[in-house]
């Protein structure tokens, strides 16, 4: 909680204003984003580039031969001798252009579609790829997961990005065409339309920045938000929320939250609004003014009707283009700001580096995993998870862990698979640190089934694959994995086999139990030929017989290999050829079941009292 206050006040404040330098600085992630942009597809980018280019040219073609249309049809009024044909074959190339103009705006409007839809799965594919970098304590901060969420954000919504700055370049192109024809015109129309539409892109840039800080400010508010509703209809959630009536808890909280995310961008849309428009009129007076001495210097004959209208439609178009390229530049710079989050959260690096030279994992495993004097605290806690701890699993070895809940026990096995390292001391595998082996090849020689595993919505077979998802095609693998775990009976009697889908979010899906979903997640340990397995709790929705037969039938698969597992049930725990008793993260007794009986300590009392229960 402490992290996320801090997080937040780390956030700009809603009415802190950030200044144009610092726009202007966000500007330097665009080469970044269209790097991105280009890896996306290269062949669409640069066709989306030449269309663009092609149709900057389309306004000023436009009006340019609309005039000389205009200076024929008053010539032809005026003496009727002079020939029809080249006024019928500028009509005939106005109408050309026109057809190109439309042909060109369309052809864009695809491929930004279409550049945009590659982009967001690019970069959804790449947020992905990068989260599984990371280390897992990076995902229990919870400034962390602020970064993600916006990252997340960024996805689709800065497609829209692309297209507006090549909007910009293509717009840019144009003005310069149509500032060249008033400049020779008349240079003052220039400052003319300055004043028109200079003000209004200051005060665009304004309330973009607002508007930005304020979707920052609430990034955090929005996650909780986002969870509630998930809460208040949700099949997972349906039964607690009825059985102890949170339904009106969450909606009191939800409508506490949405209001005032409603009365805070009501207040700023209603200031947008009214300082918009005041901006509109001076710039709708600027154009006016234009406008006036553009007839004025036509009615004086320094100007004909064809000029008329091709100075009025320019500075029309340039007022609009040049206010369009004002405002979306505020709009760019407010886009840049929203790719910072994109990139900050791909600069976050994991703090488990691999070595440059990994030695290989071991095969067998010689002697086993020694822990010496090992300390581990999590992200944002002053509490040990575990201190001092020193013991060995040797090669081979079954060791069960017990303690009371917050004792460490799920900590140690975290350790163990390097999903952690250690704050203070090392855990060695044959006598060499843990962080010498390659990371991934010891996790695939570690098969983790934890008590909060993932219940998959899909299929029985994709469920148990996900243990080893390379063999996702082997089924016979997977068939085999689920005889071992003792979930073959089970799917045997659903109707599409292990092509049942899982799981009431999709259709024709069966939801399972909580012991038989405990079977294919066990199922997923048997997937790895690891020569570590470790069950952290996996059998808790079992009775006390079918989880008796579980780890007796689990003794038996892995009679050669290393194996830890954790339950609250002693008659289980027995099975195990020493049992390591932990309380407070600390390692208070560790033998066999009979050695630790004998020494009448924390074991003996605690397998008193759960003999006492079932008296």
């Amino acid at each position: 909680m402490s992290a996320q206050m801090n997080a937040r006040r780390k956030r700009p404040g809603k009415d802190e204003e950030l200044t144009f330098k610092e726009r202007l600085a966000a500007l330097r992630n665009l080469p970044a984003f269209f790097r991105m942009v280009w890896q996306t597809s290269p062949g669409l980018t640069i066709a989306n580039t030449l269309l663009r280019v092609a149709q900057s040219a389309m306004p000023l073609s436009l009006l340019y031969v609309g005039k000389l249309i205009i200076d024929q049809v008053v010539l032809l009024s005026k003496d009727a001798s002079h020939s029809a044909t080249w006024l019928w074959e500028l009509v005939a190339i106005e109408f050309a252009l026109a057809i190109v103009s439309d042909a060109l705006s369309r052809a864009i409007s695809l491929l930004d579609g279409l550049l945009g839809d590659l982009f967001a799965n690019h970069t959804s594919i790449k947020i992905m790829e990068h989260a599984a970098r990371l280390d897992l304590d990076q995902f229990e901060d919870a400034e962390f997961y602020d970064k993600l969420e916006r990252a997340r954000q960024q996805t689709s919504g800065r497609t829209v990005l692309l297209a507006q700055v090549l909007s910009q370049v293509q717009d840019v192109i144009t003005v310069a065409f149509l500032a060249a024809g008033l400049m020779i015109f008349n240079p003052w129309l220039i400052l003319l339309l300055l004043l028109a539409v200079v003000p209004a892109f200051l005060n665009e840039s304004h309330f973009n920045d607002l508007y930005y800080k304020l979707a920052w400010g609430q990034t955090s508010d929005r996650r909780e938000l986002d969870y509630i509703r998930y809460l208040g209809a949700s099949d997972e959630t349906a039964k607690e929320v009825k059985v102890f009536d949170l339904s009106n808890f969450l909606i009191d909280r939800f409508r506490a939250i949405s209001d005032k995310f409603y009365t805070d961008k009501k207040t700023l849309q209603v200031r947008d609004s009214i300082w918009g428009t005041v901006f509109a009129f001076v710039g709708a007076a600027g154009y006016y003014a234009a406008y006036v001495i553009i007839i004025l210097q036509t009615i004086r004959g320094r100007l004909s009707i064809g000029d008329l209208a091709f100075l009025a439609g320019s500075f029309r178009q340039l007022r609009t283009t040049f206010q369009g390229i004002l405002i979306r530049f505020s709009s760019v710079t407010q886009g840049a700001l929203y790719l910072r989050d994109l990139f900050e959260y791909f600069e976050i690096q994991p703090k488990m580096v691999a070595v440059a030279r990994p030695r290989p994992f071991p095969r067998p495993i010689q002697t086993g995993f020694t822990f010496e004097d090992v300390g581990f605290k999590y992200v944002n806690s002053d509490k040990w998870a575990i201190r001092h701890l020193s013991f060995t699993l040797h090669a081979g070895e079954k060791l069960a862990l017990v303690g009371e809940n917050g004792a460490g026990k799920t900590t140690l096995v975290k350790l163990l698979s390097r999903l952690y390292d250690p704050v203070e001391g090392r855990i060695l595998l044959d006598g060499v640190d843990l962080r010498e082996y390659d990371i991934n090849e010891l996790r695939t020689q570690v098969g983790v089934i934890f008590q909060d595993y993932q219940r998959y919505q899909m299929t029985v077979s994709q469920n148990i694959a996900v243990g080893k998802i390379t063999e996702s095609h082997n089924q016979p693998m997977i068939e085999e994995a689920a005889r071992q775990s003792l979930a073959y009976p089970l799917i045997e009697k659903m109707p599409h086999g292990f092509d049942q889908m899982l799981g009431r979010r999709f259709s024709q899906g069966v939801e399972l139990s909580g012991g038989e979903w405990q079977k294919i997640a066990l199922a997923r340990a048997y997937m790895k030929d690891a020569q570590l397995l470790i069950l952290d709790e996996p059998t808790s929705a079992l009775d006390a017989r079918a989880e008796y037969n579980v780890f007796l039938h689990f003794a038996e698969l892995t009679r050669d290999k290393t194996a830890v597992l954790i339950s609250h049930r002693f008659s289980t725990v027995r099975m195990a050829n020493r049992i390591l008793v932990l309380e407070r993260g600390s390692l208070v007794e560790i033998g066999s079941h009979q050695e630790l009986l004998d020494k009448k300590g924390r074991y003996a009392e605690l397998f008193e009292l759960q003999a006492a229960g079932y008296k």
